[in-house]
């Protein structure tokens, strides 16, 4: 992408002394680099400023003498000469406190923002002392439950707009806004409309008084009581920057902390609030080993004896691992190592194929980083739903649209999040992708104008799977396309939090550690230099493991926080796969599908028990702290695998994870010079993007897809993610698990209307994998032959993802 020009520097006079600052920069962040600090309640610097609140008022110089403005609104001009320490401006931030505190309650020492609060801060530095104040203050039922996971308290709001322009610049989810005038002017939600946005945690952050609460964190601690620490969210792949808060360890709260390169300070509730899963009373404390039919509890010793006797009683060859995507670097290393050197099966996947190919993810070229939104002339976006599967990065492209002026081009098989904004929207039908990149490039009909804004760069990309039933190979060809675009990056994506990572380290059939092919002979034999004897070949990928335990072919099973018997597009394969294998032990933190059919479960650290590294989907590697210790007997997974090994006579040299990354980083190419002291304090401190491969990349183009004969009842299946499933950290949250909502089948109007059903009603779906019954619901923007099904769901996950489904009416009795 273009490099951003040096902006130009101007000097002004702050205070007596002269500042070189950027020309146009507001003079309220101007004077904060400067070392001068001007309070303020209304300014966020991630939003518009508006100089509501008028505390940032200062002493400007004009022709006309001097005059009080609000610094949040200024911008630095040559020779602006400003004065922020004043009599007048002194008096000035006195009487903005007294008016805020007229019916502000005195209720600090019950209000969760106490310790924290800006009110509090200024009142002190700057205000009055005393009020003269003496009427009655004005009351409000309090707290309003505004939704399930945010309270209202009118009484403390003191008007600054930060939550409406939060929600109407930022989310898009204009659901809280003014209501009334003058001094009944109050913050509420619509009729009959909760504040159901998934951003909802974000207005509570930034709320500079304790108006709005979340009901998780309600009268749970005051801050002076909580330790925080950095790290990065592991809900998804975008690797955003968090701070942990724990008191008496226990994980209390999750904010956000503004990095430029990532999130800037925002976070989705699921990251905000999957907390509570660390705690869950169903977290695994002690191993558990199956004796009759049952898992019952077991020491380490015992535990670990048994997989070490039944690991080692088969060929390396006829054993399997998948997962690691869900773990640290240094975790997915030592995964990779102890099966490919210790057991020495090449056997191993990261996803569960549900997303695009091994070798794309993890070593596009051109790939693009998420900061070239802020530059990139046009986006195309043909993924999933990034409001519902990357919710931060959804932020960030809508903010590209929407602020930036970046033209904007969705294409999908239903409406988005970000259809909205867009500039060109186009849906299809699945199954007919490639027909429809065909009509792109070409600037067919409609097309022409989107096709003629992607000549326009720079041109960023986001490429996906729109849907678990859609050939990833769709993805690539798209991605094919875009590289013949002017200045043209591209972001291929896959939801779980460390996929990439777990891919760079190794944990696949197609690679080796550092993006280094299994086929490539001098990287192979470098590898062997430092681990021994390697097997030999390409291994299997998911579904080929799940075939091979079904078949017999393959004995045994290692799951590392991965639950193909839930998440696999085949569940019923995965199911008979998993009761087929002679053994089967899972590494998890929960129990959940898979561990539940488990011979052995091992309970391992999970967010914010471990520390280590995880690599995004812009290819950035960050840091991972430890901030509580495990529950019961759990231990970290690179502990475990290092003593399993030892048990089945070979050591791993994983004494602790910054060693491990110092393996990595010596033995990773695309790692080297890697190390943790970097990521913690030097340059390194927002992460560090690893360099691209060199070349070019082969691309798997798919050819153009004939239509599915019109059948009456035969239907194409979009089966598409959403952000409340019920995966298990979703489960183990009780403030986000009430959230989740039953999958339904959505389809076009006219299609209910062939099927003489009305939304309501129920339909049976029979695919290739297993048969569900649904709600029907009605969506004008799907394609006609398209039925769009949630993903992930308790009554949605036996259909499995199919592309083409027999869909017939469930009539009752009589009917």
């Amino acid at each position: 992408m273009a490099d951003t020009p040096q902006p130009e520097l101007v000097t002004i006079t702050l205070n007596g002394v002269d500042t070189e600052v950027r020309k146009g920069q507001l003079l309220i962040d101007a004077a904060e680099q400067a070392g001068t600090y001007i309070p303020r309640f209304c300014y966020q610097n991630r939003l518009k400023p508006v100089g509501l609140c008028r505390m940032c008022l200062v002493e400007v110089e004009g022709p006309r003498g001097t005059a009080l403005v609000p610094s949040c609104t200024q911008p630095c001009t040559e020779g602006l000469v400003v004065d922020s320490e004043n009599a007048v401006v002194h008096k000035a931030q006195e009487g903005v406190l007294e008016f805020l505190l007229l019916n502000h309650p005195l209720d600090c020492p019950v209000c969760d923002k106490g310790g924290e609060c800006p009110l509090q801060d200024h009142t002190v530095a700057y205000g009055p002392g005393e009020s003269r104040f003496v009427e009655e203050k004005r009351h409000y039922e309090k707290p309003i439950e505004i939704s399930d996971l945010v309270l209202l308290d009118r009484e403390r709001c003191i008007l600054c707009a930060r939550c409406t322009r939060f929600c109407d610049e930022i989310s898009g989810d204009s659901l809280i806004e003014f209501v009334d005038r003058g001094n009944g002017t109050q913050i509420l939600t619509f009729f009959d409309e909760p504040f159901a946005s998934y951003f909802s945690g974000n207005t509570v952050q930034i709320c500079p008084v304790g108006a709005l609460t979340a009901k998780p964190y309600r009268f749970r601690a005051r801050p002076w009581d909580l330790e925080a620490i950095e790290s990065i969210s592991m809900v998804d792949s975008v690797g955003s920057k968090v701070s942990v808060q724990t008191s008496q360890n226990q994980v209390l709260r999750i904010n956000g902390v503004d990095s430029d390169t990532t999130n800037h300070g925002w976070l989705s509730d699921k990251d905000r609030f999957t907390l509570q899963a660390i705690h869950s009373e169903d977290r695994l404390r002690v191993p558990l080993v199956r004796k009759d039919g049952e898992l019952v509890e077991a020491s380490w010793g015992e535990a670990l004896e048994l997989v070490a006797e039944r690991l080692g009683s088969v060929r390396g060859d006829e054993v399997a691992g998948l997962g690691a995507a869900r773990s640290t670097n240094e975790e997915a290393y030592t995964f990779a190592k102890f099966l490919r050197s210790v057991v020495v099966t090449p056997h191993m996947d990261a996803q569960l194929d549900d997303a695009l190919s091994d070798e794309f993810l993890a070593a596009t070229l051109n790939r693009a980083e998420i900061n070239d939104l802020e530059t990139a002339g046009t986006i195309l976006v043909w993924a999933g739903d990034l409001k519902e599967e990357l919710p931060v990065l959804y932020l960030r492209v809508r903010r590209a649209a929407t602020i930036l002026g970046a033209t904007l081009i969705v294409i999908h098989p239903r409406r988005t999040g970000l259809s909205d904004v867009a500039d060109h929207v186009f849906t299809y039908r699945p199954g007919e992708g490639a027909d429809t990149l065909r009509r792109l490039k070409a600037g067919d009909g409609p097309f022409a104008e989107a096709r003629q804004a992607l000549d326009s760069g720079p041109v960023m990309t986001i490429v996906g799977r729109t849907g678990g039933a859609e050939d990833p190979r769709l993805a690539e060809s798209v991605a094919a396309f875009a590289r013949t675009l002017p200045d043209a990056a591209i972001m291929p994506l896959a939801r779980r939090a460390n996929v990439y990572g777990a891919l760079d380290m190794g944990v696949s059939a197609d690679l080796l550690p550092g993006r280094v092919s299994v086929r490539d002979t001098e990287g192979r034999t470098a590898l062997e230099d430092a681990w021994g004897p390697l097997p030999e070949g390409r291994g299997k990928h998911a579904t080929e493991i799940l075939q091979g335990l079904k078949s017999g072919d393959l004995k045994a099973l290692i799951t590392l926080g991965a639950d193909p018997v839930g998440n696999h597009p085949q569940p019923a394969l995965a199911g008979e796969a998993v009761e087929s294998a002679e053994f089967v032990v899972s590494l998890d933190t929960l129990l959940n599908a898979t561990s539940a059919r488990a011979d052995v479960v091992l309970p391992v650290a999970g967010f914010g028990e471990s520390e280590g590294t995880a690599t995004n989907l812009e290819g950035r590697v960050q840091k991972l702290n430890r901030i509580i210790p495990p529950p019961g007997q759990a231990r970290t997974t690179w502990s475990v695998l290092d003593d399993l090994a030892r048990r089945m006579g070979a050591t791993l040299g994983a004494h602790d994870a910054e060693t491990i990354m110092k393996e990595i980083a010596s033995i990773a190419p695309a790692y080297a010079g890697i190390d943790w002291a970097l990521l913690d304090w030097g340059e390194g401190r927002d992460g560090v993007v690893l360099p691209g491969p060199d070349g070019t990349q082969p691309l798997q183009h798919m050819p153009v897809e004939t239509s599915v004969t019109a059948t009456t009842g035969r239907f194409t299946l979009h089966l598409g993610r959403v952000l409340y499933d019920n995966a298990d950290v979703v489960r183990n949250s009780p403030s986000l698990d009430v959230l989740v909502q039953p999958a339904s089948a959505a389809f076009h109007p006219r299609d209910l209307a062939v099927l003489a059903v009305q939304p309501g009603d129920s339909v049976r779906l029979a695919g290739d994998y297993g048969t569900v019954e649904l709600a029907v619901r009605a969506d004008e923007s799907l394609a006609e032959g398209t039925v769009y099904v949630q993903a992930n769901m308790d009554n949605s996950r036996a259909l499995g993802a199919s592309l083409i489904v027999q869909v017939d009416a469930v009539r009752g009795e009589g009917s």
